[in-house]
């Protein structure tokens, strides 16, 4: 009998995501559907006009962060997401709009419900991470 790690466990996130072929499909969904929705409009400002090097770096980010090869630092160098982050003013409905967006991506994936539920609530972390840094930092600006 096949016991499959629990997500969160080694490389089961990275697997159920689908390896990098995987998390590329799922990271041109996302990008797409930022594009699409008229109410995830003040995200995509946030974003280059060309977005390829955005989708390289979040399906590079993901892969490690799933407990995959670790492509992000490996072509880009270490990174803190939500200090990164604290350079735009994010708040909560930012981080909603981008959290709505890649709910979408996820539902499009065709992933085990368990895994796309796990991923979501995994996602949410950084998301309000990201949040909390930018308000700290730019409450300090101000």
């Amino acid at each position: 009998m096949s016991h499959t790690p629990p997500y969160g466990t080694g490389d089961a996130s990275y697997q159920a995501a689908g390896g990098i072929d995987g998390l590329r499909h799922l990271v041109d969904d996302f990008y797409r559907l930022m594009d699409e929705r008229p109410e995830a409009a003040a995200l995509r400002a946030l974003h280059p006009a060309d977005l390829n090097a955005s989708r390289d770096k979040l399906a590079c980010f993901l892969s490690g962060w799933l407990g995959g090869p670790r492509l992000f630092a490996e072509k880009y160098g270490s990174i803190s997401i939500p200090a990164f982050h604290a350079q735009w003013p994010i708040d909560q409905a930012l981080a909603e709009s981008w959290l709505s967006c890649m709910a979408g991506a996820i539902a499009l994936q065709g992933y085990a419900p368990a895994f796309a539920d796990y991923l979501l609530t995994q996602l949410r972390v950084p998301a309000e991470r990201s949040v909390q840094a930018s308000q700290n930092r730019h409450r300090k600006e101000t």
